[in-house]
């Protein structure tokens, strides 16, 4: 059974950084492109970040600059590091393959960023 946890979300203060971890288990990353995707109240869910497994990346206009997504397949896990972290960036951040989701949506990490 395929299993994504997210962790390291918080409370933060607008301008601060965050580093939001994925491990996955019934899954090896090492085969899969990797996202990290995020759902703020009332809105879709959206690809912020993504890595090949090639470790190419790419990230949404709104996130260029300030977040940076690596991964480590050794230990099975996906990083999403956040800086400068905006108000419109609270959400509820998920990670899953890309782009295709072969996995069912993990409980997720709230990342609550106040102005």
């Amino acid at each position: 059974q395929v299993q994504l946890v997210e962790s390291g979300g918080d409370l933060v203060q607008a301008g601060g950084s965050l580093r939001l971890n994925c491990v996955a288990s019934g899954l090896s990353i090492r085969f899969n492109n990797m996202g990290w995707y995020r759902q703020a109240p009332g809105k879709q869910r959206e690809l912020v970040a993504a890595i090949t497994r090639g470790e190419n990346t790419n990230y949404a206009d709104s996130v260029k600059g300030r977040f940076t997504i690596s991964r480590d397949n050794a230990k099975n896990m996906v990083y999403l590091q956040m800086i400068s972290l905006k108000p419109e960036d609270t959400a509820v951040y998920y990670c899953n393959t890309w782009p295709d989701l072969w996995a069912s949506w993990g409980q997720g990490t709230q990342v609550t960023v106040s102005s």
